[in-house]
This record gives structure tokens, C-alpha cells and sequence, in this order.
């Protein structure tokens, strides 16, 4: 594929409802979107795995807290599941409505419930149907986007907390995160496919740390995307584009997860959707949780 242009995007956003929305000025929204492509792009494995998993646990209502343009739960309205999404950021929430919009002669997309909500205050965000959600998926390492101001991760014991919350006895949360371990130890991501989306536009990422108190406390991931001359017009104001995280070792977020439901929780951790054992020699790019709420 011939590249005629390249974008590097750098856009910290603006805070917005007591939460850094790093989407906000709608810039890296924007090239989200355009990354992801079609939204049949996702790959076969990690719909199978999702899907498939949601359907052994006899899941049929899902919330999906970090739904970003909607791409995961188009997905899943699409299998016959009953969807409620939320984001914090209406600059991205605005793709999922559009779609929404565009399909709502589809019975199931016109009863797809879209909100906008705040991890930190989700229970008066959104409405709880009865005991809880059959399932609660946050994927694409969005939780990381949340960050650590105070420095003792009480905001994330408090979303986590949410989060659980909105989980019914016996049903299950899937929530993941980018191999943050290997980015520490080796000061670059690992190696590998994305997992998640078959985009057609080549991407690199060079990462850097910020350490604070001989603490990790922010990595900065720069995303340069080979844009086609084509596609390149849908961005004519887009030049730079960087997304910052606050990562989580893996040993410390599945404490973190543990504490969030009260210990009463079946706890499995994969490995880019495999089963994860440690110390394995292919080292995963992204960690996905899945824990089952005690009935």
C-alpha cells in the first residue's frame, strides 16, 4: 500500500465531568475512528472468544462502560444481545449514536441504550436493572485512561467499585489492559497484531515513562498511523496524536479487581484472549480479566 501521508497525533484533551476526557477536543476521536475502519474489522478471534464466552454464561443483558464509537457493542446488538452503553466522552459517544441513528428501523439498535457516564459516579449515572447486568465488558484498555492524581489509586478502587457494582451475582466482568509488565521492564510494547481490529492502516508506537517518586506513573504511547491519500482527506485538521495511560502492573490490578468485589470473585486472566500462564515465553500484548461475581 502506497502511504502519502502521515499522521502523529498528540491531543491531551480537556477535562470534562471531574474526568481528563483525552478525546475531547475530538481530533483523536476522530482518528479512532478512522483506525478501526469498518465495523465488521474485528478480528474473528476475539469475537469468537467474547461472544462465545458471553454466551456460556448465559448472558443476555451487557453494559459496556468504556463503548468509545460503539464498535464493541455494534457488535454484540448485532448477536442478540441487549446492550446499554456508556462513555465519558461525548466526542466519541456521537459515533455510536450516529449509528444508532442510522439503524434504528432495526428493532434491537432502536432499543440499544446509549448515556453518558462517569466511572466515578456510575450508579447515578446509569440505571441498574434489578440485581445487576448479566455482563459488564470494558475493553481496549480503556480503564487505564483513568488517572492516578492522588497517587494512592483511590479513584480506581472507587470506578472498580462502580463497576462490580453494576455486575449481578453470578454474572461475570471482562475488563483489560495493555501488557504494562512488559512495557516497564523493556521500555516499548510488545510485539504483535492488534487483537482486537483488523485496520487496514499501518501503525507504530513509540512509548515513553514517566516515573514519579521512583513510581510509574503515566505512559505515553505516540501513535504514528500511515494514513492513504484516500482516507487522509477525512482529516485535514489532524497532525498530531498521543494517548496517555496510567498503567497497571498485572499482579496489582487483579488485587485491585479482587478488592472491588469484596474477594467474592472467580478470578481468570488471559493473555490476548488465550489461556495466560506466567512466565510463558511469548509475552502477550494485552491481559483480559474475566471475573465471576459469587452468586
Amino acid at each position: 500500500m502506497s502511504v502519502d501521508s502521515v499522521f502523529r497525533t498528540r491531543s491531551l484533551g480537556v477535562a470534562a465531568e471531574g474526568l481528563p476526557d483525552q478525546y475531547a477536543d475530538g481530533k483523536a476521536a476522530k482518528v479512532w475512528e478512522l483506525y478501526i475502519g469498518d465495523t465488521q474489522s474485528r478480528t474473528l478471534e476475539y469475537k469468537s472468544w467474547l461472544v462465545s464466552l458471553l454466551r456460556q454464561q448465559g448472558v443476555r443483558r451487557v453494559l459496556d462502560v468504556a463503548c468509545g464509537t460503539g464498535v464493541d457493542s455494534i457488535m454484540l446488538v448485532e448477536e442478540g444481545f441487549s446492550v446499554t452503553s456508556v462513555d465519558a466522552s461525548d466526542k466519541m459517544l456521537k459515533y455510536a449514536l450516529k449509528s444508532r441513528w442510522e439503524r434504528r428501523k432495526e428493532k434491537a439498535f432502536d432499543e440499544w441504550v446509549i448515556e453518558e457516564a462517569n466511572w466515578l459516579n456510575l450508579p447515578e449515572d446509569i440505571q441498574k436493572p434489578g440485581h445487576g447486568f448479566d455482563a459488564v465488558i470494558c475493553l481496549g484498555n480503556s480503564f487505564a485512561h483513568l488517572p492516578d492524581f492522588k497517587g494512592d489509586q483511590s479513584d480506581q478502587k472507587l470506578a472498580l467499585h462502580n463497576i462490580a457494582s453494576m455486575v449481578k451475582p453470578g454474572g461475570i466482568l471482562i475488563i483489560d489492559h495493555r501488557n504494562y509488565d512488559y512495557i516497564l521492564e523493556t521500555g516499548r510494547a510488545p510485539q504483535g497484531k492488534n487483537i482486537y481490529y483488523k485496520s487496514d492502516l499501518t501503525q507504530d508506537i513509540s512509548t515513553s515513562v514517566l516515573w514519579v517518586n521512583n513510581k510509574p506513573h503515566m505512559i505515553t504511547l505516540d501513535y504514528t498511523i500511515q494514513v492513504p491519500q484516500a482516507k487522509a482527506q477525512d482529516l485535514p485538521d489532524v497532525s498530531k496524536f498521543r494517548l496517555s495511560y496510567y498503567p497497571h502492573r498485572l499482579d496489582n490490578f487483579k488485587s485491585l479487581l479482587s478488592e472491588a468485589f469484596g474477594g467474592k470473585v472467580e478470578h481468570s486472566v488471559y493473555g490476548d484472549f488465550k489461556e495466560y500462564s506466567p512466565g510463558q515465553a511469548q509475552a502477550p500484548c494485552y491481559f483480559i480479566h474475566v471475573c465471576k461475581k459469587s452468586a
